[in-house]
């Protein structure tokens, strides 16, 4: 839910980057973060565990500046990719506004994206949330690897509801900002 601070003309929008473990989340903010100027970003918060891998997750926020009257910030979290930590995931799904699910496009990942896909649905029941409610992009990242899932089997596998898709190289920033931009631009189209 956007928060929305009329006396000091503030809004803050949530979006969270969801997928199995090790799809290119964290990779995703970490590209971003070092894109961005730090006059519109924040720094960015990590909370690894031994392995170095997000125990509970990531964040960074970024300043958009003024939006119809409202100085505009996205608050950017990853969810851990391990089912073991869904707890997590359902509470950092609290509030959201927007979801990019990040599928790893490796054939041998296709039933982690499924049932990491198949979890996020669940966990929308939580906080009365559905896809027909809340945007949702998909990014089909990890492109550059050898043994990928075609586009259309990516699709086929998780986009039933027909929403906006993109290829991606998070590592590189292919992909990155153009499903930033369409979850963004879909969280700001509700608002209206």
């Amino acid at each position: 839910m956007v928060l929305v601070n009329y006396a000091d003309r503030k809004l803050t929008c949530k979006i969270v980057y969801y997928g199995s473990g090790e799809s290119g989340k964290t990779s995703n903010l970490i590209y971003i973060y070092n894109t961005l100027d730090s006059a519109i970003r924040s720094d960015m918060t990590c909370l690894e565990g031994l392995n170095e891998r997000t125990l509970f997750f990531d964040f960074l926020s970024i300043n958009l500046g003024d939006i119809k009257g409202f100085n505009t910030t996205f608050s950017l979290y990853t969810t851990p990719g391990q089912m073991e930590y869904n707890a997590a995931r359902k509470i950092i799904l609290n509030g959201v506004d927007g979801i990019i699910f990040v599928a790893d496009s490796s054939v041998k990942k296709r039933q982690e994206n499924i049932k990491s896909f198949n979890n996020m649905l669940e966990n929308f029941k939580e906080f009365n949330l559905s896809p027909e409610n809340i945007p949702v992009v998909l990014q089909y990242n990890k492109r550059d690897l050898d043994d990928v899932l075609s586009f259309d089997e990516l699709e086929n596998d998780l986009n039933k509801f027909g929403f906006p898709s993109f290829e991606a190289v998070a590592i590189e920033g292919r992909g990155v900002f153009a499903a930033l931009k369409s979850v963004s631009n879909s969280i700001l189209a509700n608002l209206q």
